[in-house]
């Protein structure tokens, strides 16, 4: 409840604006309660970041769980991939300049999910590669180098540079990527 209660706070104020007081206040907690699992606003922040991030990898393990062919997971998975971080920054209002300013503490945050997204795209390819529907390849290499492409995408779709195109094309983004793994 305190993290989201700070993730508003930090929505509507922004991190810098937000105080320790705030989130207490705003959660009807003392702030002796706020530092029994907080020492200080950065780790609420960090925590809304996790939080937030973890979000966005719910919805990539669902769309993974999908019975679907390797190619339409993997078309799936870029998709709800770039419109799931575009949510996680629009729906955090005045958070978005913050995650912009602060990318570095957002990609130390976002690391470990990272690492579990990068799982799930090789699994999807490892399945494509037993079923035929991709050329060979090493999984392993693979899944980092798409997870790489999708992740690069991300601040300019965010910051509406490619997304009205992006909305219009994706099928031909995808279908540019498959240019290299799946079999004709």
């Amino acid at each position: 409840m305190l993290v989201e209660v700070a993730r508003v706070l930090f929505a509507k104020y922004g991190k810098k604006e937000v105080t320790m007081n705030d989130i207490a206040e705003a959660s009807k907690k003392g702030r002796r309660t706020l530092y029994t699992y907080f020492n200080n606003k950065e780790e609420i922040y960090k925590a809304v970041i996790d939080k937030e991030l973890e979000r966005v990898l719910e919805k990539l393990q669902l769309k993974a769980s999908e019975n679907n062919e390797p190619d339409i997971k993997l078309t799936n998975h870029i998709i709800t991939h770039l419109d799931a971080i575009k949510e996680l920054v629009t729906r955090n209002g005045s958070l978005r300049a913050d995650f912009f300013h602060d990318i570095y503490e957002v990609e130390r945050t976002r690391r470990k999910i990272d690492i579990k997204e990068i799982a799930i795209i090789r699994e999807i390819l490892t399945d494509g590669l037993e079923k035929k529907v991709f050329k060979r390849m090493d999984p392993d290499l693979s899944s980092m180098i798409i997870f790489y492409a999708i992740k690069g995408l991300e601040v300019p779709y965010i910051r509406q540079n490619i997304s009205t195109h992006f909305e219009n094309n994706k099928s031909s983004i995808v279908e540019f990527v498959f240019q290299g793994i799946k079999r004709k």
